[in-house]
């Protein structure tokens, strides 16, 4: 988890009568899930138990997300905004995060178009731990990294002649093609999507 006990000392809980606004976002997809407001008590027992908790206006109580239903936010980190008065926390949602079976309290078209890879990686890697019968994710598997790895090369090469013979379309097909098969490899391999983008944001820096 990525917070400090210096940004929480900025806090100010007089500005709004003890409770502040929490904005909770998908910590790798980037998709804003909900809001709920913290008093001092549930940021408290956010950081003890892992597990994000808020305090409830209408219920007038602390309450932890899921508690009833079993869709908890685990916490992955949170941040205070430039004027101390508000939190960004990052979470690892289990389930959907609104009542209505949206992933998002904003519906489900709020994820970012990038999120999606997000989303992609996390299913190949339930695949690669579940092996479902019939899934052609469980196929490459089982064909072990070498197969996959030959089916990475030969998509690269059908995008690289896409590229240069065929439409946009085309293109845009090859190349979801290598990604995916890409992602498959690294899993293989045991990495991730974020893995790679590490390495990228280190080269940037």
């Amino acid at each position: 988890m990525n917070d400090t006990a210096s940004d929480f000392s900025r806090l100010d809980w007089k500005k709004s009568e003890g409770l502040l606004p929490a904005i909770v976002q998908h910590w790798l997809t980037g998709e804003v899930l909900m809001l709920g407001y913290m008093n001092a008590e549930a940021l408290a027992q956010t950081q003890a138990s892992g597990k994000v908790t808020f305090y409830s206006r209408s219920k007038q109580r602390l309450w932890t997300k899921g508690e009833s239903s079993g869709h908890v936010l685990l916490l992955k980190s949170i941040r205070v905004d430039c004027d101390a008065d508000t939190l960004l926390v990052q979470a690892n949602p289990h389930g959907p995060t609104c009542h209505l079976g949206t992933s998002s309290c904003f519906g489900d078209t709020v994820r970012p178009p990038l999120g999606f890879l997000a989303e992609l990686d996390s299913l190949v890697a339930s695949r690669k731990a579940e092996l479902p019968e019939g899934s052609y994710t469980t196929q490459l598997f089982s064909g072990g990294t070498r197969r996959i790895a030959q089916k990475v090369g030969e998509e690269g090469v059908e995008t690289a002649l896409a590229a240069v013979t065929q439409g946009d379309e085309e293109l845009l097909g090859e190349a979801a093609d290598l990604v995916f098969h890409l992602t498959v490899l690294l899993r293989a391999r045991g990495f991730g999507l974020a893995d790679v983008t590490r390495v990228l944001a280190e080269r940037h820096a």
